[in-house]
């Protein structure tokens, strides 16, 4: 009998404590002020330090206020693989972009496995910087507003982010993400504020998504693959781009992304893969395209492999980067531009693979053009324009 109570005592204890609420570590315990302009960094950094070094579940709380950081590093690996940060405030970059232009990161992740992000907003004060950019003053570069390093089971959920210096949201090295609910603005002019980009990462799910901004909406870097994008309004911006890839002559390529009900509004580009001009390594391939909706784009439909800014280091060179089996299936709407679907493809590696499949694009009220270059590939269904494959 004895025995048997202290088994049912040792059952009770493990479901109990199996069902445990997480431990709560709330950042105005720690010395942060909700009033915008006292600096909680430290506070933030005392309360990842304790969710980090919990042996159980923990959250790390943000309450309702405007919280003032600076760069901020939340490093890893942790002692449990369930934090989870709960932001009903709003994180405020610091005003002066000197600050942390330099930093290159905002707030930096590296080494975590299974952080959640529930809500809040990143404002990441990034006006001063822009006006300084495009004045064509010498200026920092700027820091991406958040970004995660060699992580693994990351969910974000709800978040905005805000006027970000340079990139919103990065993801480089990470396994297992996703993404929903999440919106980003800023101005339409707002030089390289890209709204997600990933690169070297699998596995990420970016779903429900508005993003409004200067640069790439969704940009898809070297060593990407089953990436999966649904459920995303873009514009202002410059659309969905794989790419740029091929700026190393050592790179790995992309594969398997699936972009899926899309929305293009006054963007600069609709779906585009853009690779430098130049020998590379790198290459793009099973990428599928549908369901997009284009709302007055400037180029709907777009392969551009001579990509060269300033024309520094690779004119007069071919992209080796092998761009083949990419789909575009039910593509329908507006372009800004005579010319609506352009493949300029490599002429050393030509562009293999492509296929069309329902894509209706016009151009003032009448059927948009179609160019081609070293460009093969398939039709079915009705398209328009008229195929130049």
């Amino acid at each position: 009998m004895a025995n048997t109570m202290v088994y049912l005592l040792i059952l009770s204890f493990l479901f109990t404590s199996s069902f445990a609420a997480p431990t709560t570590y709330n950042v105005v315990s720690f010395g942060a002020k909700p009033d915008g302009t006292t600096d909680s960094t430290k506070a933030f950094l005392s309360a990842w330090s304790e969710s980090c070094g919990s042996a159980s579940e923990a959250t790390l709380y943000v309450p309702q206020g405007r919280f003032l950081l600076r760069n901020a590093a939340f490093q890893g690996p942790c002692k449990n693989s369930r934090i989870t940060m709960r932001i009903d405030g709003t994180l405020v970059a610091p005003s002066d972009f000197q600050v942390i232009g330099d930093a290159e990161n905002w707030l930096f992740f590296q080494h975590v496995n299974g952080v959640t992000i529930n809500g809040g907003i990143l404002d990441g004060q990034g006006t001063g910087l822009w006006a300084c950019k495009n004045s064509g003053n010498d200026c920092p570069d700027g820091a991406t507003s958040i970004r995660f390093l060699d992580s693994n089971n990351i969910a974000i959920n709800g978040l905005t982010s805000l006027n970000s210096q340079l990139y919103h949201i990065v993801f480089d090295g990470c396994d297992d993400v996703k993404l929903q609910g999440v919106k980003v603005s800023a101005s339409g002019n707002s030089p390289n504020t890209d709204g997600i980009h990933v690169q070297s990462s699998t596995g990420v799910t970016i779903m429900n998504t508005k993003i409004s901004t200067g640069d790439d909406c969704v940009s898809v870097g070297p060593g990407t693959t089953n990436l999966w994008i649904e459920n995303v309004a873009c514009g202002p911006g410059h659309g969905i781009s794989i790419g740029s890839l091929g700026k190393d002559a050592n790179e790995a390529g992309v594969q398997n992304v699936t972009v899926t009900t899309a929305t293009f509004t006054g963007s600069q580009n609709g779906l585009r893969i853009k690779s430098w001009g130049r020998p590379s390594t790198g290459f793009a391939k099973n990428i599928l395209f549908q369901h997009a909706i284009m709302n007055n784009v400037q180029n709907p439909i777009i392969i551009d492999q001579h990509y060269c800014p300033d024309d520094k280091g690779c004119p007069g060179q071919v992209s080796g980067v092998q761009i083949s089996d990419v789909t575009y299936r039910d593509i329908h709407g507006t372009s800004a531009t005579e010319v609506a679907l352009k493949f300029d493809c490599s002429s050393k590696y030509p562009c293999s693979g492509i296929s069309l499949e329902d894509v209706k694009l016009t151009y003032n009220n009448q059927p948009a053009a179609a160019s081609c270059s070293n460009a093969g590939g398939s039709v079915s269904g009705v398209v328009q324009p008229n195929s130049c494959l």
